[in-house]
């Protein structure tokens, strides 16, 4: 069996959604099919889940909230009415709306992922209806009654590992099965929300609770492509990943693909592939444990901006020993995760992401510094952009980093640092934001076919 999940440009109108239908009726071995919210119909719509969190925080700030709730109500009772559906879906999904404002928990967060939730709770109840009144049977499933268990972690909830046995008895259903994605609930009964993007996460947990044969990713895009093809026209389409590089890829902002749905797949080892709805003929790109791949080939190039890094030095550094750890303590005391950490004898830097890092964070963390570690000299530089380069086929190829630190120079790009992972199938760059397009284009023309 497969699980397809269909992202939110795939659900957004009636059109959409027809195709939806037609592409699950294809194939008989998609049983399980996860929908997002209704997302954008052009570039200038705005998508069902941020109207939901209008609505939230109207709602919060005892403002009238009547023109946002018909808004949401709205963009449903287009589908309906073009799918020629009974119009009392409509008026169950207003219902199911105040419902929610009437029911508001004291905590803002908790409240946020329940309005939240509703794109894709209500986008699976008519999805269903669709399904079956075009003839394939088809059954709505609330992931209460599933066993979706997750973290009381609202807005960034993590699925609990007794979800996975519960889950499994999805499989049994004879109908298809409509299941909405992106949110689940605590022990308590309370809706929570993985981060955004996460009915990609939900696919992929429903995948390894089945054990399906193949998860389906289906977006609006025929394939990953190894380049950001905004930047680099010429760029060509991956038909085939690994994991571990769709991991490295999607860490760095290859947007396709929410790079957290791959942990439950990993775990089972159940291939992923990622479909274009609009031209499901496609082949996608397929995502596996291992592939065959040629020596020192780079499959992809991707780069994400909003990083600052904290440096400091200390002379003898390397011989204080729990340095290191006293460093990363003061951190995970702020509540502050980091990315990498490259460093030299008497040097060392952290790469943070930039948005918690508020002006009085910062101060307080450089003071903390000061006065516990005591270093020679430390500071901290923002605006900075990681592009990683990606591939299995770079293990123990000599050579590519030469390659890659020779074209950012000829392209008069500055290497704020350089960090290689254990793996060696990826190489970090820094560089300030400003410079992020040209050195991803000249990585491009450097290192990957085209």
């Amino acid at each position: 069996m497969k699980v397809a999940k269909f992202g939110g440009t795939s659900l957004a109108d009636a059109r959409q959604i027809t195709k939806v239908v037609e592409i699950v009726k294809a194939d008989p071995m998609r049983r399980i099919v996860v929908v997002s919210a209704p997302g954008k119909r052009s570039s200038s719509d705005i998508k069902v889940t941020d109207l939901l969190i209008a609505l939230a925080k109207a709602v919060q700030a005892a403002r009238p909230f009547e023109t946002e709730l018909g808004a949401v109500v709205q963009r449903y009772a287009e589908i309906q009415r073009d799918l020629g559906l009974d119009p009392g879906i409509v008026t169950e999904i207003e219902n199911d709306l105040r419902g929610r404002i009437q029911s508001r928990p004291g905590n803002d967060a908790q409240f946020l992922d329940a309005m939240k939730a509703a794109g894709e709770d209500n986008c699976a109840k008519l999805v269903a209806r669709v399904f079956t009144r075009q003839g394939l049977p088809a059954r709505y499933v609330d992931p209460k009654d599933a066993g979706m268990l997750l973290s009381e972690d609202f807005g960034n909830a993590q699925v609990l590992p007794e979800s996975y046995a519960r889950l499994a008895a999805l499989k049994d259903i004879p109908e298809t099965v409509i299941f909405p994605g992106f949110f689940g609930y605590t022990k308590r009964g309370q809706v929570a929300t993985f981060p955004r993007g996460g009915s990609d996460i939900t696919g992929s947990i429903l995948a390894a609770a089945v054990g399906a044969h193949f998860y389906e990713n289906f977006t609006d895009v025929d394939s990953v492509f190894g380049i950001d093809p905004r930047i680099f026209p010429e760029a060509q389409p991956i038909p085939i990943l690994t994991y571990q590089e769709m991991r490295e890829l999607a860490y760095a902002g290859f947007g396709v693909f929410h790079d957290e749905a791959i942990v439950p797949v990993v775990q089972a080892k159940i291939p992923i592939c990622i479909k274009n709805t609009n031209r499901p003929e496609a082949p996608g790109t397929v995502i596996v444990p291992q592939r065959k791949y040629h020596h020192g080939e780079v499959v992809g190039i991707a780069s994400a901006g909003g990083f600052s890094t904290i440096y400091l030095s200390k002379y003898m550094m390397n011989r204080e020993v729990g340095f290191g750890r006293r460093l990363l303590q003061i951190l995970e005391e702020e509540h502050l995760s980091f990315e990498h950490v490259p460093s030299g004898i008497d040097s060392l830097s952290v790469i943070l992401r930039r948005a918690p890092l508020t002006p009085s964070v910062e101060k307080h963390v450089l003071d903390r510094i000061r006065k516990e570690l005591r270093p020679d000299d430390v500071g901290i530089e923002h605006d900075l952009a990681l592009i990683m380069v990606v591939g299995e086929g770079m293990r123990y190829a000599v050579g590519i980093a030469a390659t890659a630190c020779a074209a950012l120079a000829n392209s008069g790009v500055n290497i704020e640092m350089i960090n290689q992972g254990s793996s060696e199938i990826s190489i970090m760059f820094g560089v300030k934001e400003t410079d992020q397009k040209n050195a991803v284009l000249a990585l491009g023309r450097a290192l990957l076919p085209h």
